[in-house]
C-alpha cells in the first residue's frame, strides 16, 4: 500500500485518495477549432512516462482537495506532494 501525503492533512494511507491522471495536461483554449483527431489525443493519449512522473491525486476520503504528487511509475516510490497552483487553503478550493 502506498502512503500518499495530503498537503493539508498529512500522510495518509492510498485507499483514502482517488487517482486523477497525469498533471500538467492543459485543455485546449479553442476546443471548437480542434480536429477530431486533435481532440481525441488531447483526451485520451497520455506520456505513460517510465520513471520520475508527475499525477493528480485527490483525497476523497479527507478532505476532498486536488493535489499533485510526484511518483516513480518503476518503483512506486513517492518523492514528494504539491499543492496546485491557484489551490488555497479554504474546503471551496
Amino acid at each position: 500500500m502506498l502512503l500518499i501525503e495530503c498537503p493539508w492533512c498529512g500522510e495518509r494511507a492510498e485507499t483514502e485518495f482517488s487517482y486523477g491522471g497525469e498533471a500538467g495536461i492543459t485543455r485546449p483554449a479553442d476546443p471548437g477549432a480542434l480536429s477530431d483527431a486533435e481532440w481525441a489525443d488531447y483526451l485520451f493519449n497520455r506520456s505513460n512516462t517510465r520513471g520520475a512522473h508527475r499525477e493528480l491525486w485527490n483525497h476523497a476520503q479527507g478532505c476532498r482537495r486536488w493535489f499533485g504528487v510526484e511518483r516513480d511509475t518503476v518503483t512506486y516510490r513517492i518523492s514528494g506532494s504539491f499543492r496546485l497552483s491557484g489551490a488555497s487553503d479554504n474546503r471551496e478550493a
